[in-house]
């Protein structure tokens, strides 16, 4: 591929030549087998070979079912090698969406992966368009209510990412990095384009077996990763053997990120990976990592909420509350980032590109990304999250934020994890529900759950508590899904409401 005449990209070069240089090194440790950089590289070669085919027009996107598997991986490194900009599809994603989202982004086809290292195409209903200049992946946002918004991340800014993540974690050879999040993901560019372009070994989750405790204990067992990455939902099943599991003593560094991690997760992991640093990492799918903040086992396991931290080189952060006032002290404000990673706007002319603030013509200021999460400065400038803005609803006139009633429900030992959400109650106004998860042989009561959220939230914001010993629904990316929450909850809430003698024991 590198003879081919065309101007490659540093990444991908960068992986492709630890191929050339070390051929027999891991690069992937994947059910059970070992593939080397060679074989990747040659993986590659035959991807190239179907990229370069006359039925994808070479100056439109390329979309790529993300199925996690070497196939994959090699497909989107042959994308990146011949600079073709490739937008990641959820495997997850129903075929009208993603045929739609391909379509919007002006695809020339879309590639599935096979078993035998080929890809199948299947056709995009509207014209191919060229790639936007300098586009390297387009990513989608979670979409739990609408179709996702397609992110454009640049070259640049995949360069610039992956070469921090190698100069602040251990990603190079010898290295072994568990990678939790689906390909699709922004995490992704961490647990496997970082430690591949820096020479490392990628042990991929297989996303089918991901919540079974036994595969994630006996994973960690034969492959003895020394970085772990994931939002708290995909922990939550390797925490759960963790009573029985003796601890993980290879792991250095767990990155906990994508939404609020609960102190009683934490403990558990600090009693699985003893040895290890943790890190809570703050960021979006538009602007990557933004703020880290790392501490030992002990003091994650220990702290109530995990500090933002502080920016990471480069970036900046600023608050800004009503009126559009920036908040110089303490204070709550929407928190506004900008990072030398970030993405450089949505991609449709259907997705409102507001929060993206641009500067005027000739100013200094950067782009800055109105995150819409909700951040709260102590007197010592601490950052500690509380919610999202857009979340937040009124209950009895009294404005409240879902995700701080998640939390205090978290901080009860016996609840493994919850989601609170807004439903309309008898006449006008809403009231809080939370559907809550703990162990199958936990004895806690709903009515003791709601004793625990009184004691701690004012009385508008205390919830209905229903009880669940499944785990909570999840979206394309791993993170709870409130709307499939919302629709559980409603659910019970029907079916008890049509049983007049059973009383709501949950209130």
């Amino acid at each position: 591929m590198g003879g081919t005449g065309i101007m490659l990209d540093s990444l991908a070069q960068d992986i492709l030549a630890h191929g050339r240089r070390a051929p027999g090194a891991p690069a992937l440790l994947w059910n059970g087998t070992t593939l080397t950089y060679g074989e990747l590289a040659a993986l590659a070669d035959t991807a190239a070979v179907r990229l370069a085919a006359p039925d994808l027009r070479g100056d439109a996107p390329v979309a790529v079912r993300a199925v996690k598997s070497p196939t994959s991986l090699a497909l989107v490194l042959a994308c990146l090698l011949a600079r073709r900009t490739v937008l990641l599809l959820s495997p997850d994603l129903g075929r009208p969406v993603a045929a739609r989202l391909a379509e919007r982004a002006g695809c020339g086809g879309l590639l599935v992966p096979g078993t035998d290292g080929d890809a199948a195409l299947e056709a995009i209903p509207g014209p191919a368009r060229p790639a936007s200049p300098g586009a390297a992946l387009l990513l989608t946002t979670s979409g739990s209510t609408k179709l996702p918004k397609t992110v454009r991340l640049s070259r640049a800014a995949l360069d610039r990412f992956t070469r921090w993540a190698g100069s602040a974690f251990p990603l190079g050879a010898g290295h072994r990095v568990l990678s939790y999040a689906p390909l699709n993901f922004d995490l992704s560019l961490f647990d496997v384009w970082a430690t591949l372009r820096h020479g490392g070994c990628v042990i991929p989750v297989d996303p089918g077996l991901a919540a079974d405790p036994r595969y994630a204990v006996r994973l960690l067992r034969q492959t003895r990763p020394e970085v772990v990455q994931a939002v708290p939902t995909l922990l939550r099943p390797l925490a759960g053997a963790g009573t029985d599991a003796a601890p993980f003593t290879s792991v250095r560094h767990v990155l906990l990120t994508g939404e609020h991690t609960p102190r009683s997760l934490r403990a558990r992991l600090a009693r699985l990976f003893p040895r290890a640093e943790f890190h809570n990492v703050y960021g979006c799918t538009e602007t990557n990592d933004s703020l880290l903040y790392s501490c030992g086992a002990r003091e994650a396991a220990d702290l109530e909420t995990l500090p933002l931290g502080s920016p990471l080189p480069g970036a900046r952060v600023r608050l800004v509350g009503g009126g559009g006032r920036e908040l110089d002290g303490p204070g709550t404000g929407e928190l506004l980032v900008h990072t030398p990673f970030q993405a450089d706007g949505y991609l449709g002319a259907e997705d409102p590109d507001d929060r993206f603030v641009r500067p005027a013509p000739g100013s200094s200021e950067p782009v800055w990304f109105r995150t819409g999460d909700l951040v709260r400065r102590d007197s010592e400038g601490a950052l500690t999250l509380v919610g999202r803005d857009d979340f937040q609803v009124k209950v009895g006139g009294v404005r409240v934020s879902p995700e701080a009633v998640e939390q205090v429900a978290q901080s009860h030992p016996e609840v493994l994890e919850a989601a609170v959400v807004a439903l309309a109650a008898p006449g006008p106004g809403t009231r809080l529900h939370a559907l809550v998860r703990v162990a199958p042989d936990c004895a806690v009561t709903g009515l003791q759950l709601l004793t625990h959220c009184s004691a701690w939230l004012p009385r508008a914001a205390v919830p209905t508590v229903h009880l669940t010993r499944e785990p909570l629904p999840t979206g394309l990316t791993g993170k709870v899904d409130r709307a499939q929450v919302r629709s559980v909850i409603a659910a019970r809430h029907h079916a008890r409401s049509n049983r007049p003698t059973q009383p709501e024991s949950s209130a």
